[in-house]
């Protein structure tokens, strides 16, 4: 775990901007007509719309994406009653969570008030605000009366989260627990150590799940609550035990299968732990000193199955798995509550997906191999992407059939995809290559199979059903890295191409090739020997019909790749030239960058046909090019170097293909700032067109400009690099590439075989 400084805390609050949060406007304001429309006078049509039918609120303004994070900074964290406006930091951060895991709108409010009847107006009088209210660090046993009150009184989903959210995430933790530990809920004996808010709503749920309350001991402060004892809360007498021989925790722990503790460090021992049952389980959850540390309870027996509140240890109880994720089912569905049908779901939702194999993300987050469900892997990771699906459509279900929604969700797999695009996990244009590879699913040859990365991309690829993969390389050690790896290659085929029962396919690829290179220099044990390299063999397979696509890239230099890909595949008639473009998705629009990997210093001609073929590739995924062709200079105002280079190529280019939207050369602000553009040089091809083509003037341009937008935009999807020019489908991967950068580069290869094919097909007829 990073040591993180008491300085370094407040700098990263403090420093640029103060605070964690801001407000973004979703609409366009740069004209009059635009102020016009978000504010006085056009503003009051939705208002009186809004009057004349209160849930068109939810059309016309941002009330049911918007929650509110309620406190009065009388329990914060671990610092106690330290007062509303000390919460702040607090709340903004919870501001944040809601924001990044599940694109949630919150306002933050702390309210100075202590005495619940005067906190409840307060919060009934600004509960037209929002879609949705999180109450967050009140001091129990206040914080009962005020959500029971609020949730009574209002018909916007009410939820504190230091109580639900923790009892669901560990109720979650605990179904996989148990499982792991072959125990059933209605038969375990379970310790609860600590009486406060989260404690006693954990215990709620698990009995909602099937545990038995005379198995459950409960322990506040001052020992084992027991029903002789006075002046007892509602919330202890509902746990309070009729046993008079157990007192302290040491006594209460014996022979328990659960201890969960949520009171503070330190409290439970080494021989406490080896005083349970058999196969024991350990929610430690005190933060940030857990009642037992994860090392005591290991080394006290190796059987326990322990959780804490920490990050840097296994099976985390991390609220952020939960309240994001029931907050957005709750305001899809316009849900007037959270009530305990959408809870259960969450808890079942949650405690599935620990089940499902992990997103390779997760793994390289982590930098793991493979999540695997058992005893270090039973509760999902934060970072899982597949929180944002599987948890809010069941919270969102559960809302519908409980009968608390007042919007009705049909079609889920739109709302599924909804989800994923809201996150930045999907984008339209992935969407669609996606659909259309399951459409004409092709044989892939996947070169580098021994490569972690590739081999789980062959995988994912296959499951995804884009394709049908073949893997290069050595069978036992492809097989023994997928077994490490907890992969199936189950229908996927293993070739290599070194095997003796390969010599007559090397054989005839060899003299294939010698064949078509005999003019070149080109002889049979010069091309017999290259059938032994993964790049010539796999190649050859798409050459010859054996596979329809290749892919390669992540060990092979890319000087290499080329100048195999020239010899065995060659270069589409009318060009001399192959290049490649990378797709950059950004919450401005779809753009299109050429070249990111082969020409490094091209003249007048490379460029001509790099435009040219990146023309054709955008229209490829059904866009319109509308290109610039960029240097430093503007319409030829520098005539050297470079850019007279592009003003050679856009002469040829505006003169051969008139109907194209293209021009140059100009630098990159013109190209991307239309009104500027225009200004400027009026007579450009390109007026009033917003450019989603860029064509840079050498590699290292391109390559530098889209790695310098990826790594300044977390939230922009690049794919790439994307092959133009060659015969066949052979597409390349960068070093670098992640898993789902190679599975995109796959169905992008796939519809570049289909497409193939038709236009052979048609050309035939």
């Amino acid at each position: 775990m990073v040591k993180i400084t008491k300085e370094a805390a407040l700098r990263y609050h403090s420093e640029g901007r103060p605070g964690k949060i801001e407000i973004v406007p979703t609409k366009p304001y740069n004209t009059q007509a635009d102020l016009s429309l978000a504010y006085s006078p056009e503003v009051a049509e939705p208002c009186l719309e809004i009057q004349k039918n209160p849930e068109t609120v939810y059309d016309y303004t941002d009330k049911g994406n918007l929650v509110a994070v309620i406190s009065n900074g009388t329990a914060v964290l671990g610092l106690g009653n330290i007062g509303a406006m000390s919460g702040k930091p607090v709340m903004e951060g919870k501001a944040l969570l809601f924001k990044i895991y599940a694109g949630i709108d919150v306002f933050d409010i702390e309210i100075d008030e202590k005495d619940p009847d005067k906190f409840i107006e307060a919060v009934k009088a600004i509960a037209p605000t929002f879609g949705g209210i999180n109450l967050e660090d009140i001091k129990a046993p206040e914080c009962f009366e005020i959500e029971d009150r609020l949730k009574a009184e209002l018909d916007i989903p009410v939820m504190h989260d230091d109580q639900h959210g923790t009892a669901i995430i560990s109720a979650a933790g605990l179904l996989n627990a148990l499982e792991v530990a072959g125990k059933k809920i209605e038969d375990v004996r379970i310790v609860v150590n600590g009486a406060g808010a989260s404690a006693t709503s954990c215990t709620k749920l698990y009995v909602a799940l099937g545990a038995r309350k005379e198995n459950i001991l409960m322990l506040d402060s001052k020992g084992v609550i027991t029903s002789d004892l006075p002046n007892l809360t509602p919330n202890k007498q509902m746990f309070a035990t009729e046993r008079r021989d157990v007192h302290t925790l040491e006594e209460a722990i014996k022979g328990a299968d659960v201890f969960l503790g949520l009171s503070k460090g330190n409290v439970l021992t080494q021989d406490m732990v080896r005083s349970m049952a058999e196969n024991p389980i350990v929610f430690a959850l005190a933060n940030p000193t857990p009642e037992i540390s994860y090392e005591e309870a290991k080394a006290s027996r190796p059987d326990v199955l322990i959780s804490t509140g920490r990050s840097d240890y296994p099976n985390q109880i991390n609220n952020v798995i939960g309240f994001p994720y029931i907050f957005r089912g709750a305001l899809d569905t316009r849900a007037k509550a959270i009530n305990e049908e959408m809870k259960l779901a969450a808890v079942h939702a949650i405690a599935d997906l620990a089940k499902q194999p992990v997103p390779e993300v997760v793994n390289e987050t982590y930098h793991v191999d493979n999540f695997t469900f058992g005893p270090d892997y039973f509760i999902p990771k934060p970072v899982d992407p597949r929180l944002i699906t599987h948890v809010s459509m069941a919270v969102a279900k559960a809302a519908m059939s409980s009968g608390v929604a007042r919007k009705q969700i049909t079609d889920w797999e739109g709302y599924e995809v909804h989800l994923r695009q809201l996150m930045g996990q999907e984008s339209k244009l992935t969407r669609q290559l996606y659909d259309t590879a399951r459409r004409h699913p092709q044989r892939v040859v996947f070169a580098e199979a021994i490569h972690p990365s590739m081999l789980k991309a062959a995988v994912l690829a296959k499951e995804e059903g884009i394709c049908q993969p073949v893997l290069l390389g050595n069978d036992e050690a492809i097989r023994k890295m997928a077994k490490q790896l907890d992969l199936s290659l189950d229908g996927i085929e293993i070739i290599n191409l070194r095997h003796p029962n390969e010599e007559a396919r090397r054989v005839r690829y060899a003299h294939i090739l010698a064949d078509k290179r005999a003019r070149q220099g080109a002889n049979f044990q010069e091309a017999n020997d290259k059938m032994f390299e993964r790049n010539y063999f796999g190649m050859m397979m798409v050459e010859t019909g054996d596979a329809d696509a290749f892919i390669t890239g992540l060990y092979t230099k890319y000087s290499n790749t080329i100048k195999v890909a020239k010899e065995v595949i060659g270069i589409q008639p009318g060009y001399n030239h192959f290049g490649t473009m990378h797709i950059l998705n950004s919450n401005k629009g779809t753009y299109f960058i050429a070249d990111t990997l082969i020409n490094r210093h091209p003249d007048p001609d490379t460029l001509i046909d790099v435009a040219r073929l990146t023309a054709k590739s955008v229209e490829f995924f059904n866009h319109k090019p509308v290109m610039a062709m960029l240097s430093y200079s503007n319409f030829g105002s520098d005539e050297k170097g470079s850019p007279e280079k592009v003003h050679e190529a856009v002469t040829y280019m505006q003169k051969e293909y008139p109907h194209l939207d293209i021009d140059g050369e100009m630098q990159m602000k013109f190209a991307l700032n239309r009104k500027l553009r225009d200004e400027l040089y009026p007579f450009t091809r390109l007026k009033g067109k917003k450019v989603n083509t860029l064509v840079f003037p050498n590699l290292s341009s391109a390559n530098a400009a889209y790695q310098l937008m990826q790594g300044m935009n977390n939230d922009m999807e690049i794919i790439g690099p994307i092959q133009m020019g060659l015969n066949k489908p052979i597409h390349f991967t960068d070093h670098e590439a992640s898993v789902r950068d190679i599975v995109n580069i796959t169905a992008v290869a796939v519809i570049d075989a289909y497409v193939d094919k038709k236009k052979k097909q048609i050309n035939k007829l």
